[in-house]
């Protein structure tokens, strides 16, 4: 019989620190850079129809990965559902399985709705903090979970000074509220993606939207776009302005950010796109007053790094419940 250590999402919060885990995330990075990672394809399918009508619910992922040298490798399995924003669910639901890369044997079943969360919002963390000098003016599209960790991120590895929000629901304002009491802050709910991307350092969109969300004429010289929320063709985030205005474009995984509704149409290639571990190692870096745009499809590299830093964490503190299997 083999113990498997089971973390539950409020275990998983209390070991969370977004400041190590920008350093656990940015080594990730490196590490796929440097090939000294396994990510296969990851599949995604939809799910759902049949339940109520003949449309999908949902899509439904696999992410399995290793990073070279760690003691587990990790199978993640992801649910994007936009329907839940109005069950009061969350709209991302993961699970992951850590098992031993000697033996093959398990070693953890982990909570990943919040493990996915952190990570993701680390991207634009160790994005801004790479790019960006000096104070942040934040915009934000979006007013969920992710823009919530994006926020949080991203002040976890800058300083920001001021947030606007914008999201077609009221959820703005009270996302506004949160980050104004988390942050300590100036931050505030805005009537129109103009209004949200104007003037901003960074703008952030953290959608699960199918058209474009924010007008690319309204983007400042200078503005580091992060683009989170589409990971497949049929979304979309960013408009062809954005994308014709940005002096490049950085991806998290090219071969995969291609194939999304930001990029598929525009022309560009993988090869033409700048890794985010070429900026991370400064094997790239911008110009002043350059507008960037940061794509980002989610790696599961990085749920791999996080789970093995959590497990870690959860071994030496003693935490989690053991389960004989």
């Amino acid at each position: 019989m083999t113990d498997v250590r089971v973390l539950s999402e409020e275990e998983i919060d209390d070991l969370l620190s977004l400041p190590a885990l920008l350093s656990v995330v940015e080594e990730a990075f490196l590490a796929d850079g440097r090939d000294e990672t396994v990510r296969p394809e990851r599949p995604h399918f939809p799910v759902g129809e049949g339940l109520r009508g003949d449309d999908p619910l949902g899509t439904g992922l696999t992410m399995p990965a290793y990073v070279h040298g760690n003691a587990h490798y990790a199978t993640k399995l992801a649910s994007v559902h936009p329907g839940n924003a109005e069950r009061g669910l969350p709209t991302v639901n993961a699970q992951i399985a850590l098992t031993n890369a000697e033996t093959g044997q398990p070693a953890a079943y982990m909570a990943g709705t919040g493990i996915t969360n952190a990570r993701t919002g680390c991207i634009g963390g160790v994005a801004a903090r790479a790019l960006c000098d000096g104070p942040i003016d934040l915009g934000v599209i979006g007013a969920g979970a992710q823009a919530r960790w994006q926020s949080r991120a991203i002040a976890a590895g800058t300083t920001i000074e001021s947030i606007r929000i914008h999201s077609p629901s009221d959820s703005k304002h009270g996302c506004a509220a949160d980050l104004r009491e988390e942050l300590g802050v100036p931050a505030e709910a805005v009537d129109s993606p103009e209004e949200a991307v104007r003037e901003a350092d960074v703008v952030v969109t953290a959608t699960t939207a199918t058209e474009p969300v924010f007008p690319g004429a309204a983007l400042s010289s200078g503005t580091v776009v992060i683009a989170v929320g589409a990971f497949s063709a049929g979304m979309r985030e960013i408009d062809a302005e954005t994308v014709d205005r940005a002096a490049a474009v950085i991806a998290d995984v090219p071969e995969e950010v291609v194939e999304t509704g930001d990029i598929r149409e525009t022309g560009l290639s993988a090869e033409e796109l700048i890794p985010l571990s070429a900026v991370l190692s400064w094997e790239w870096e911008r110009e002043a007053g350059e507008i960037v745009l940061v794509e980002s499809v989610g790696s599961a590299v990085l749920d791999a790094a996080t789970a093995e830093h959590l497990y870690e964490r959860a071994v030496e503190a003693e935490v989690g419940t053991l389960v004989g299997i």
